[in-house]
């Protein structure tokens, strides 16, 4: 009988231990027949008598092995179902260490009982509480959290419990390059995505803080995006983001002086006199949480999720905003296949996914050219400068939600090393982006660099409407109308079928329209579009309008599933090119290309749906022989067997669609295969 037999049913899982000490605890088990069923029994480590395994005493069996070969615990220190008395009442903790000089005396306390977090952590702090024990694990198999009991309302995550042969304060002291933060990422050895530890935050502390959840988060985040990066380019450099043993005010002043610095290198996310607004020991929590979490990786999507996760509670899909998932964004950017000499704008950018990561393709073509690899690290090393010229002057973001525009442009000064053409404007509402652009002093102070850029891309100089650019992509909101009839009397889609201007007019729609001014003649674009704008009868004048002006490239119809949880609105991505004379002569018949999407990339509750190995046997895990794959680094659900999934380069497990191949090591896709018919019809692009 194997543990993971035993454990199938539970909320319990293996992936916490390693092969032999799963395999030494299957070679003791005794089977037995225990009326008609056959039950596993083996002799316990602590107890020295037959016990039977349980999903939970399997899980206490494994992690006994741990505290022992591990940390080196002694037998003779441990107590199992230990009583702590509550009043009248006793409870039983799982596993008890004792204080190797007081040696009645709990020191760690390990609980096992409650396999979800919350309800686990709850019962550890009342373990902790009663019993004095400084210390406190929970673990499900899965995921494990350590913990710092500093008083009896305040639990410390902890990097580490000390060995046997350590204080707690060795374990509170130790100085952490970067390189050690890669090699302990909490987000890899404890199972936990980057929202999972928001959550738990605003449950510990942020929920009752008194402060704005997503700007103190945000805060937390960027201080620490600018502390790696400082690290990255400096691997003898001690990360400052974390308590090396610092009282709560000493913490709370150096990171204050740390979010200063990084504001002054990424200027306009915060306002100059911008302040941590949490309280010492709010801080102090906090920082425990993140400090040992790797934010940056090669496509900085552990802080992308984040932050959509922030935004979505902050904003609850107002105005049918909704991320876009990263890959149906590089299934785009594939087809539209950017070059470093265009020009690339997204007019309703959100968090910036389309900027960013066409900037990623184009640094893939600088990189090659120039003989460079790519490393997991990618994102926060010294690039060349043409991949940060290319940020500077070629890429343009705006959206009308200042949240959205600030999360992106953090992004983007990553990117472009503290420069960047994120702008707040309304870009449907463009008649009134002089009032912002020549009166507002604090949207100049933030935004003119990037103005004074985009400006250059006019085609009249005195007017906002008709822009140059080569690529423009997009996922405008679906949600809400516009009603004002100043802005309507400017788009020829304001129009119903007869000519006459309509009250009201949803909002991609006039999008559809905006986005084309932007571009210049022989200019493509991406855009997700509702579903029914591509069937209804009653959008047939917006088709229409579409065909007149552009070439219809292609149209890409994704699964119901693609924007999950948020919404199950059906959607395609349109692709056009501008008729030109050069680029893309007028002809009156032409191929469109049409595709599905096969594979739902998610479940029906918006889970991702990963890539197994046996998906795909003849592909194997590739890595430049240089470089070692970095292990899994995000996701909602870590899936319980790693080794059954395949992995991309960066040792990134990889979503389960038919978008396109990543890198050979799934089946090519629908962008591969526009490719060939791009090709073939001798596309400009292509």
């Amino acid at each position: 009988m194997t543990l993971a037999e035993i454990i199938k049913d539970s909320n319990y899982k293996l992936t916490q231990f390693s092969d032999d000490k799963i395999k030494a605890i299957e070679g003791s088990i005794v089977v037995k027949k225990n009326k008609d069923k056959q039950a596993a029994y083996i002799n316990c480590l602590v107890r020295k008598k037959e016990i039977k395994l349980t999903p939970e005493e399997v899980i206490r069996q494994l992690y006994l092995m741990v505290l022992t070969e591990d940390f080196g615990y002694s037998i003779s220190k441990m107590e199992l179902e230990y009583g702590v008395s509550f009043g009248r009442e006793k409870k039983r903790a799982d596993i008890i260490i004792f204080d190797k000089d007081q040696t009645t005396t709990p020191y760690i306390i390990v609980e096992l009982k409650k396999p979800k977090l919350k309800d686990g952590k709850e019962q550890l702090r009342s373990y902790c509480n009663a019993s004095g024990a400084p210390i406190g694990i929970w673990s499900n198999g899965d995921s494990i959290s350590y913990y710092h009991r500093k008083d009896p309302n305040y639990f410390e995550d902890l990097s580490n419990i000390p060995r046997s042969n350590q204080k707690l304060s060795d374990i509170l002291t130790a100085r952490w390059t970067i390189d050690d933060l890669i090699a302990n990422d909490k987000l890899i050895s404890e199972r936990k995505s980057l929202k999972d530890l928001i959550q738990e935050m605003e449950d510990e502390v942020l929920a009752n803080a008194g402060v704005d959840v997503f700007e103190e988060l945000f805060k937390l985040i960027f201080t620490k995006l600018y502390d790696e990066m400082e690290s990255g380019r400096n691997h003898s450099r001690y990360l400052e983001f974390r308590n090396y043993g610092d009282t709560e005010t000493e913490l709370k002043n150096k990171l204050q002086h740390l979010f200063d610095q990084a504001k002054k290198k990424w200027e306009g996310v915060f306002t100059n006199d911008a302040k941590l607004m949490l309280t010492p020991s709010h801080l102090s929590v906090c920082v425990a949480s993140l400090e040992k979490v790797k934010l940056f990786n090669s496509n900085l999507e552990v802080v992308d999720e984040a932050f959509e996760y922030l935004i979505n509670k902050s904003s609850k899909g107002e105005k049918g905003q909704y991320f876009t998932p990263r890959y149906v964004i590089d299934m785009a950017v594939k087809m539209l296949n950017p070059q470093e000499h265009e020009t690339m704008i997204d007019p309703a950018a959100g968090s910036c996914g389309f900027p960013v990561h066409t900037i990623f393709h184009v640094w893939e073509q600088i990189l090659k050219e120039e003989g460079l690899d790519k490393s997991h690290l990618f994102t926060l090393e010294t690039k060349p400068t043409r991949c940060i010229d290319y940020v500077q002057e070629k890429v343009f973001a705006i959206d009308f939600d200042e949240k959205a525009v600030r999360v992106g442009r953090t992004l983007n000064l990553i990117a472009g090393d503290g420069q960047t053409n994120v702008l707040h404007l309304n870009t449907l509402d463009w008649e009134r982006w002089d009032e912002k652009t020549k009166d507002d002093e604090d949207w100049l102070d933030v935004y003119n660099d990037g103005w004074k850029k985009l400006k250059r891309l006019r085609v009249d100089k005195n007017s906002n409407q008709d822009f140059g650019f080569d690529i423009l992509m997009a996922n405008p909101p679906f949600a809400g109308d516009i009603k004002e009839s100043r802005i309507l009397s400017k788009y020829e889609l304001g129009k119903n079928a007869n000519g006459k201007y309509q009250t009201k007019v949803g909002r991609d729609i006039l999008f559809i329209e905006r986005n084309l001014d932007f571009l210049k003649p022989g200019g493509r674009m991406a855009i997700v579009l509702p579903q029914g704008r591509f069937n209804n009868s009653s959008d047939k004048q917006i088709r229409e309008f579409i065909a007149e002006r552009c070439r219809i490239l292609a149209v890409v119809g994704l699964h119901g599933n693609v924007f999950k949880p948020h919404t199950g609105t059906k959607t395609s991505v349109l692709f056009v090119q501008k008729w030109d004379d050069k680029l893309c002569p007028k002809v009156d018949d032409y191929p469109i290309f049409f595709a599905t999407m096969q594979e739902p990339s998610k479940d029906n509750s918006g889970e991702k749906i990963f890539v197994r190995k046996k998906d795909f046997p003849k592909t194997k895990n590739r890595t430049n022989e240089n470089e070692v794959a970095e292990p899994v680094d995000h996701y909602d659900e870590m899936p319980q067997n790693l080794e059954e999934y395949l992995l991309d380069v960066h040792g990134h497990l990889i979503v389960k669609h038919d978008l396109f191949n990543h890198g050979g090591l799934t089946k090519d896709g629908i962008a591969e295969a526009f490719a060939e018919f791009a090709k073939k019809e001798k596309l400009s692009f292509f």
